[in-house]
């Protein structure tokens, strides 16, 4: 899984990215198909950094969230916490399509109701 991390209008420190790369890793406990994430942190406003983040799955179109707050890792955090939703309710999604059919109840063939010949 590639992990890119990119700023606008500003630096961040390399303690900085680290820390974001750990909790970005964290996604793939979450869902085990991811390929990339993208990160980008917008620092136009100092005093509200932007952060959002990109992530790519197989077969799946991209997850995005963003999210402002006050300082950077409030807004890593409740970023990551919209992207893990997404990629929760995917999972979810795809886990109940590929279901056996024992697993439903199953309409028997035959007698469907009364009257039936």
């Amino acid at each position: 899984m590639q992990i890119r991390i990119s700023t606008r209008h500003g630096t961040i420190s390399d303690e900085t990215q680290a820390r974001i790369i750990a909790k970005v890793e964290k996604l793939a406990r979450v869902f085990e198909r991811l390929t990339s994430i993208e990160v980008t942190i917008d620092l136009e406003r100092r005093d509200q950094p932007s952060v959002e983040l990109k992530v790519s799955a197989e077969h799946k179109h991209d997850f995005v969230a963003c999210y402002q707050s006050d300082e950077l890792f409030g807004s890593v955090d409740q970023a990551l916490h919209k992207v893990e939703q997404q990629l929760r309710r995917y999972k979810q999604r795809i886990q109940e399509r590929h279901r056996t059919p024992g697993a439903r109840q199953m309409e028997v063939p035959g007698d469907v109701g009364p009257g039936a010949s």
